[in-house]
C-alpha cells in the first residue's frame, strides 16, 4: 500500500466534446507505471509509442521520458520510462506535461499535476473523475476524430455505416463513467511489450 499518491488532471487537447481523466497514482510510480495507468483511465489500447515531454525547473530544458529508440538518439534523446521515478520530477514539476500517444495520430495529452496527499488505504491507481469517450485507435488523430464524429452524426452519409461497423455498431462520443475503468498491472503490461527483446 501506497504512503502517498499523486492526482493528475489528463486532458485529450483539441477534443469537442473534451476528453478528460481525473486520477490517482502512487507516488512510487516510474513514468511507465503512469503511462499504463493513463492508457486505462484515457481507454487506449497502447498498441502504438508514447513519450512524455516536461520542463524540468532545475535544468530548464525539456526531458523526454517514454521509450527509447536508437534510430533517434542522437537528435531526440529520451530516457527509459521504467527506469524514471515520478518522484525524481515531483519537487521541480513545472507547468503540465505534454504525453504524446501514436506519434502517427499525434494525440496529445496535457497532464497536470494537482496533488500529493496520504493514501486512503485504498486500492491504487484508481479514476476519480472524467468525461468524454476515448476516440477510436487509428482515426487520424484530432481531424480523423472531427470526421469520424460527423460522419456517425449523419445517417445519410454514404460513409455511416461502414464507419459504425468500424468502430463496433456504436459509438457515443460522451460516454464515460469511472466505475467502468480497470486498471491493468504495469510489470504485466511491461512484460507483455519487452519480454522478448
Amino acid at each position: 500500500m501506497p504512503e502517498y499518491v499523486c492526482q493528475f488532471l489528463i486532458v485529450l487537447s483539441n477534443t469537442d466534446p473534451l476528453v478528460w481523466r481525473r486520477i490517482q497514482v502512487p507516488e512510487s510510480y516510474s513514468f511507465w507505471d503512469l503511462h499504463v495507468a493513463i492508457q486505462d483511465a484515457m481507454g487506449w489500447k497502447d498498441c502504438h509509442l508514447h513519450e512524455f515531454t516536461l520542463l524540468d525547473s532545475k535544468t530548464e530544458r525539456m526531458t523526454r521520458i517514454g521509450i527509447p529508440d536508437d534510430e533517434f538518439s542522437g537528435h531526440r534523446p529520451c530516457s527509459a520510462g521504467w527506469e524514471v521515478p515520478i518522484a525524481e520530477y515531483l519537487e521541480h514539476w513545472l507547468g503540465p506535461v505534454r504525453y504524446l500517444y501514436d506519434f502517427g495520430d499525434s494525440w496529445q495529452h496535457s497532464l497536470e499535476l494537482e496533488d500529493i496527499g496520504p493514501s486512503d488505504g485504498g486500492p491504487y491507481p484508481r479514476c476519480l473523475a472524467g468525461a468524454g469517450a476515448c476516440p477510436p485507435e487509428d482515426v487520424g488523430g484530432t481531424p480523423g476524430y472531427l470526421g469520424f464524429l460527423a460522419v456517425i452524426r449523419d445517417p445519410r452519409h454514404p460513409e455511416h455505416d461502414a464507419m459504425l461497423e468500424w468502430v463496433g455498431d456504436s459509438f457515443d462520443p460522451e460516454a464515460f463513467s469511472p466505475d467502468l475503468i480497470h486498471f491493468e498491472d504495469p510489470r504485466a503490461r511491461w512484460q507483455i511489450a519487452f519480454e522478448d527483446l
